[in-house]
């Protein structure tokens, strides 16, 4: 019996998945968890395994494509199944295209433009009767998070062409359609504006056209190239992670607490632990101290743990706490499930798995699913903090600045501590100024005060 091979969703606010390249063709053998194809999220680049063995037997969506999570993008049938090579048909010619409005969209905008329908036949006014269906089935062809964005900005998803298979609203489709109506509501404000500031101008100064003649543009013209400049498009990866950081800034408010915060402590036991890790397959790293103490933080504060889902608050039960992971092509965020429950060598190696799979572009669906709450660690590169953006649907997202030896004043002297900049970004809707800075606190003493028998 076939066996769909479905686009899986590479997180939980993830609705679709582009197919980057096939790494099998049709006719191939595949054993089960052999990598098939590679998709690219807002959060991820990932080989798909195979879910069985067997032939290759169709292909349904090119490369370059994105469909909705759950579509069946190939078939895989049984060992020894003959693969039939597909007629190639030609395309039908668009105008034949049944219960198409393009022709009456088309006549439309000749007639709105003043040119004539060809051969100099009147302009076909459209049909309510074709309208219909089309924006139901429109409608019905969008995720959830289209609808969503739909809603809190008071779009009808109907009124969108969409650019998906079978006319399917994207989520490109939605936040393009979002930004140009921004940019036409910005582009009437500043006209008027611009024609006020004009006619004070033109009372204050000497009269003269040439006053008038040179105001200033609405929309500063794009930067020139000069030769030798390289053009590229952005990845698939990078156009995604900058539509969710937009998403996640429209939606949450974003606030942000700093906190010093002195690793002494912590860099003595590592040292002193270092080669006992090591022993057991892993690093002791900074990142493992954060994540337990951040699990106690929690524990202490689940509000910080939380999400919003309209005007309820979900508590989470777990605490799943992703890692960001930079790539060259972009950041993921990988998840250590049931965090809270690991110890400090539990969460050391699952820290160490996982970032090693991410590179290797080798995580499963389930790696970057369920995540409550999200540490990212630019100091990494030499980043004394950041205000980082929260990972949506999160609440939270902690920042970990460079871990370095710095001169601080501890009782009226001048001291050499291991030290560095915590941040916490958080979403104002939910969390207030007093429960962010108190679970940071947590956060603080959790690190400086870090019990050894932990280790």
């Amino acid at each position: 019996m076939p066996t769909e091979v479905v686009m899986p969703q590479m997180g939980e606010s993830i609705a679709e998945g582009t197919i980057v390249r096939w790494i099998k063709k049709v006719g191939d053998e595949v054993d089960r968890d052999e990598p098939l194809f590679e998709i690219s999220t807002d959060k991820v680049d990932a080989e798909i395994p195979s879910p069985a063995a067997g032939v290759l037997t169709e292909i349904k969506v090119k490369e370059g494509e994105t469909v909705p999570v759950n579509e069946v993008v190939a078939m895989i049938g049984e060992a020894g199944t003959a693969v039939a090579t597909p007629p190639q048909t030609p395309p039908a010619p668009p105008q034949r295209a049944q219960g198409s409005t393009v022709v009456a969209i088309s006549d439309a905008q000749q007639k709105r433009a003043g040119t004539p329908s060809p051969a100099g036949a009147p302009a076909s006014p459209p049909r309510a009767t074709e309208h219909a269906p089309l924006d139901e089935g429109r409608r019905q062809r969008s995720s959830p998070l289209v609808r969503r964005i739909a809603r809190e900005h008071n779009v009808d998803v109907a009124a969108i062409h969409g650019s998906g298979l079978g006319g399917r609203v994207t989520k490109n489709d939605i936040l393009g359609y979002v930004r140009n109506q921004e940019s036409g509501s910005r582009k009437q404000e500043a006209g008027v504006r611009s024609q006020e500031e004009s006619a004070v101008t033109a009372e204050s100064s000497m009269p003269g056209p040439a006053l008038i003649s040179e105001s200033r543009p609405l929309i500063p013209a794009p930067a020139a190239r000069a030769p030798g400049d390289r053009v590229e498009p952005l990845s698939v990866m990078r156009r995604k992670i900058a539509e969710h950081m937009i998403l996640s800034r429209r939606t949450s408010a974003h606030v942000h607490s700093v906190f010093h915060v002195n690793f002494s402590t912590i860099e003595r036991i590592r040292q002193q632990q270092k080669a006992a890790y090591e022993q057991r397959g892993t690093k002791l790293t900074y990142m493992a101290f954060i994540a337990y103490a951040v699990n106690a933080a929690l524990r202490r504060f689940p509000v910080v743990n939380a999400s919003l889902d309209g005007e309820n608050v979900v508590y989470k039960k777990d605490i799943n706490i992703g890692i960001a992971v930079a790539l060259e092509s972009g950041l993921i965020v990988p998840v250590i499930k049931h965090a809270d429950e690991k110890n400090l060598l539990g969460l050391s190696r699952a820290i160490a798995d996982l970032a090693e799979r991410a590179r290797a572009k080798q995580l499963k669906p389930e790696d970057v699913q369920g995540g409550t709450f999200t540490i990212t660690n630019p100091g990494q590169f030499g980043s004394q903090f950041g205000l980082p953006i929260i990972n949506q649907p999160q609440v939270a997202i902690l920042g970990v600045g460079m871990i370095e030896r710095r001169p601080i004043v501890i009782d009226e002297a001048i001291a050499i501590r291991t030290m560095s900049y915590l941040t916490l970004g958080y979403d104002h809707r939910l969390i207030d100024g007093a429960t962010g800075d108190q679970f940071m606190a947590e956060v603080k003493q959790q690190i400086e005060q870090f019990d050894a028998s932990q280790v």
